[in-house]
């Protein structure tokens, strides 16, 4: 873990390579900017690296491909498992897609190509050491208290509180309908007497708004300079309303303005986190970048839908998440997969997956499978109401995305009034 110098944060680094000329140049690097970085150990094999980061426990790890007696490959993937906080940056003369592709699946956060460039090095760690921050923050709050993974704390004694349940939509890979799934899964969650939110936390290319016809000018930008004395009131003026009774926070109006908001470390989380008990269901849509705002949401999710499409693109990255996830010690029942635009079988194109498959390879059950009816969704869109409002709720896709919604609610609220009427 980082220690202090100064009042400032020192990142502590571990550097691994058989080369003992190039661990000395990289440590001299390091000590030109002593006040940032401390190297924290320097050893020269995968075995080695692997003992050195259990005993060291470094923020960071600057790893070579290729060493006798176990690669950077293979260490790299033990060490991720073993140490979720520490971050690794693998290191090689060869930069080709295929050894990149390998170091990024066995946990490797980014890649640098030798010989180093001292700049690059510099910023390379600042940048993966920030992307950590939510980790690390989970990490030393599960040593200081057994708080459960799930659901943000109900402030004890408050009177007509609700669970604040947050579900946060995800796909790895994009254009995969993740915000179609979003919006109808809150409006599905939608019952007498029950309050569902819905987020639009894609900050640059939000699109729950152009799906439900909503416009606003008011946004999440309006909260983030008040989160630390946000009231509900104020949170009121800022939400818009859907039709059909759908309370929803959209994202920023414009592309650059999502640097506001992610200028503000967790801004989406803490926002919800102050005000979920005015909320049975917080359903939040996503982008599919992988930085601190998304790590800092699915840490106080109770569920976690990972929306994937049967492509080999799609899959593959949805891996990628899966295995993330377990390094974060989730539970595996926090996240559920999701099928979306699931061909029939009798016709399914040789460029789709079969779910039997994808089954296989991602060690997961699918919750849903939701049918590739562009048509009946893009009806819905033009209209701006979900597909799950359409009058015949027995059909296709609206079923499948009912029945999602249902599970959910009962996964979460219990069975009691799960069911639509």
């Amino acid at each position: 873990m980082q220690s202090k110098q100064g009042g400032q944060s020192v990142i502590q680094v571990l550097i691994v390579d058989d080369i003992p000329e190039t661990r000395a140049n990289i440590e001299k690097l390091l000590a030109f900017e002593e006040q940032e970085f401390r190297v924290v150990g320097s050893v020269g094999t995968g075995r080695e690296a692997i003992k050195a980061a259990m005993e060291k426990r470094p923020d960071i790890v600057i790893m070579d491909i290729n060493m006798p007696d176990m690669d950077g490959i293979q260490a790299t993937s033990e060490i991720t498992k073993r140490l979720p906080t520490a971050a690794v940056i693998m290191m090689s003369v060869q930069t080709d897609a295929d050894y990149m592709r390998k170091a990024m699946q066995a946990g490797a956060r980014q890649f640098l190509g030798k010989p180093i460039d001292t700049e690059e090095l510099y910023n390379t760690i600042r940048g993966v050491y920030r992307s950590y921050e939510s980790i690390r923050k989970q990490a030393i709050a599960m040593q200081d208290m057994p708080i459960a993974v799930g659901k943000p704390q109900t402030p004890t004694g408050e009177a007509g509180a609700r669970p604040g349940h947050v579900i946060v939509v995800y796909s790895a890979q994009g254009g995969s309908g993740c915000t179609t799934i979003a919006t109808n899964l809150a409006s599905g969650l939608m019952r007498k007497n029950i309050k569902v939110l819905l987020i639009d936390g894609d900050l640059q290319f939000g699109d729950v708004g152009v799906l439900l016809k909503l416009q606003s000018q008011s946004t999440l930008i309006d909260l983030v300079g008040k989160i630390d004395d946000l009231d509900t009131d104020f949170f009121d003026s800022v939400v818009a309303t859907h039709e059909s009774g759908l309370k929803v926070l959209l994202g920023p109006l414009r592309p650059e303005f999502a640097e506001e908001v992610e200028a503000v470390p967790q801004a989406v989380s803490r926002i919800i986190e102050k005000i979920a008990n005015s909320y049975d269901f917080i359903v939040v849509d996503t982008s599919r970048r992988l930085d601190e705002n998304l790590l800092s949401l699915t840490d106080i999710a109770g569920k976690i839908i990972l929306v994937a499409n049967p492509t080999l693109a799609s899959i593959k990255n949805t891996k990628f998440i899966i295995d993330l996830f377990e390094r974060l010690n989730y539970p595996p029942e926090k996240s559920l997969l999701v099928l979306n635009r699931v061909e029939d079988e009798r016709s399914r194109q040789r460029v789709t997956i079969a779910t039997e498959q994808i089954e296989r390879f991602l060690k997961k059950t699918t919750v849903a499978k939701i049918p590739d009816l562009q048509r009946e969704v893009l009806s819905a869109v033009t209209k701006g109401v979900p597909v799950v409002a359409s009058r015949d709720r027995t059909k296709s896709p609206a079923k499948e995305l009912l029945e999602l919604s249902d599970h959910l609610f009962t996964a979460l609220m219990g069975a009691g009034d799960s069911m639509h009427g």
